[in-house]
């Protein structure tokens, strides 16, 4: 077995995976096929509803447990699609298809790099690899839910599409449901409480607030009021109007304490977070991982953008093959030498490591 023939088996399962639907909570064709690829390779694994996973083979209970994680579900097709989102068609060195940069391409370059290392033997770290359910809706029979299963991890690398740098912090996400209160009204008499009208400066408010500590990595803290909601009809001014507020939340606070801020400050009449566990996540530069990663060449970044790091209390690491901003696209594509690449990246990271 060489990384090569390693490699054109993921590109396979990748082919596989684009071809086979797998909305989050839907995914249980797509965990048949990584399935297959275990007992392809002799790989002792386990399935747990939609999560498939293992650990290598000369697993060492007196040693720290090391994981690798990314997700086989995907979000649904947007209508901009021109190719078959479910068919995996090669061009120009693109491979195209729902899900190969988000995040297909970097799960099968995980799996094949657990495979080259199943059956070494005296590695400094346990490998545990957890192909994971319901990423895209933040799900609870996702990677959370495995967390009680797997041995308890000390460090682990989330595949997601960074052009293979480093992500060694991540923001996190609280979603706001906020309310503005008024008073209801015939629209043909006059009404000095039209709460459409008052959302102008809350809306305002929102648009200007800024959040006062700032983070090295992640800068500052990204409020964006993304949907509003008011009115039934065009003769009636409504009762209240309805916002929701997505918040970006850097290392700087915890996401309780981004609550506690907006409770008290936000002009609103009420405003409830609908859930504070997707917290930021970090890993320390110093650790061994990113000096690895460093010395081979590779630059640090702060990401954006969610994934199942925020449900992991260990430090963490975001890398992959495929860039992020493909994820979610029409047409969505990766290429083929990203996958190569990757796989030869994670390989010489986890050599100089645990090998």
């Amino acid at each position: 077995m060489t990384l090569q023939e390693l490699t054109r088996d993921a590109i396979a399962l990748l082919k596989q995976l684009i071809e086979t639907p797998s909305f989050s909570s839907e995914e249980d064709q797509t965990a048949s096929y990584i399935e297959a690829w275990f007992k392809r390779y002799n790989i002792d694994y386990k399935r747990t509803q939609n999560n498939v996973w293992a650990t290598n083979k000369h697993f060492d209970a007196s040693k720290p447990n090391l994981l690798l994680n990314s997700h086989h579900d995907t979000v649904k097709p947007n209508s901009a699609y021109t190719k078959d989102p479910f068919k995996a068609i090669v061009e120009d060195e693109k491979l195209y298809g729902l899900g190969s940069n988000d995040a297909g391409g970097c799960l099968v370059s995980l799996i094949a790099t657990f495979t080259y290392f199943y059956k070494l033997k005296d590695l400094k770290y346990n490998l545990v690899i957890v192909a994971s359910a319901e990423e895209e809706s933040s799900g609870p029979n996702g990677l959370n839910s495995m967390l009680k299963v797997i041995p308890k991890v000390d460090v682990a690398i989330v595949g997601e599409p960074t052009l293979m740098n480093l992500a060694i912090a991540e923001k996190g996400l609280v979603v706001f449901d906020a309310v503005v209160m008024g008073t209801p009204s015939h629209a043909a008499h006059p009404n000095d409480d039209n709460v459409i009208y008052k959302s102008i400066e809350v809306l305002k408010w929102f648009k200007d607030y800024k959040f006062e500590k700032g983070s090295e990595v992640l800068g500052d803290v990204k409020l964006t009021v993304s949907q509003i909601k008011a009115g039934k009809q065009h003769n009636a001014v409504p009762a209240d109007l309805e916002l929701v507020i997505d918040v970006r939340v850097n290392d700087a606070y915890t996401n309780a304490e981004i609550a506690e801020i907006l409770k008290k400050e936000a002009p609103c009449n009420s405003i409830t977070p609908r859930s504070l566990r997707l917290n930021s996540s970090s890993i320390p530069v110093d650790h061994e991982l990113v000096m690895a990663g460093i010395a081979m060449g590779m630059t640090t970044y702060g990401s954006p953008t969610l994934s199942d790091q925020a449900v992991l209390s260990c430090p963490s690491l975001k890398l992959g093959p495929g860039d992020s901003k493909r994820s979610h696209s029409a047409d969505e594509f990766i290429y083929i030498n990203e996958i190569k690449e990757g796989i030869q990246i994670y390989v010489e990271l986890l050599k100089r490591v645990i090998a």
